[in-house]
């Protein structure tokens, strides 16, 4: 399936300041600032498991395209969504971003959005295929 891979973060954009207006502490935005993230993609048709290493854990997101489920944001909180497809993009609704995720060739790119009264900040992250 299109993607299925493993990934390695490659490059991102607005880590900091994403990171810091959903909550995530100080400390933590440190530990990941030189890290590279790995993320691990399992497609079976509309039904995916999403997993991403980070420094201090690793999280996993098991999804079927437009059923309502379980996640977890990288906060660790646990939520219900619906994941949908806008043509070749992956979208979900978090509680406090919205977050797409399409393929590039070979990479796999992330933008993560968050609105608030101090604006909006997107986190952009490009993974290549390892």
């Amino acid at each position: 399936m299109a993607f299925s891979g493993k990934y390695e973060m490659e490059s991102q954009e607005n880590y900091e300041e994403f990171l810091q207006r959903i909550g995530i502490p100080d400390d933590v935005i440190e530990k990941g600032r030189n890290f590279k993230t790995v993320t691990e993609v399992v497609q079976n048709g509309n039904e995916f498991t999403w997993s991403q290493v980070y420094p201090n854990r690793t999280m996993t997101n098991k999804f079927i395209i437009d059923q309502e489920c379980e996640m977890e944001t990288m906060a660790g909180i646990k939520f219900k969504a619906t994941v949908t497809m806008d043509g070749d993009k992956i979208c979900a609704n978090f509680p406090k971003y919205q977050q797409t995720v399409q393929l590039s060739g070979d990479k796999l790119v992330e933008c993560c959005t968050v609105s608030g009264a101090k604006g909006t900040v997107t986190m952009k992250r490009i993974s290549k295929r390892i």
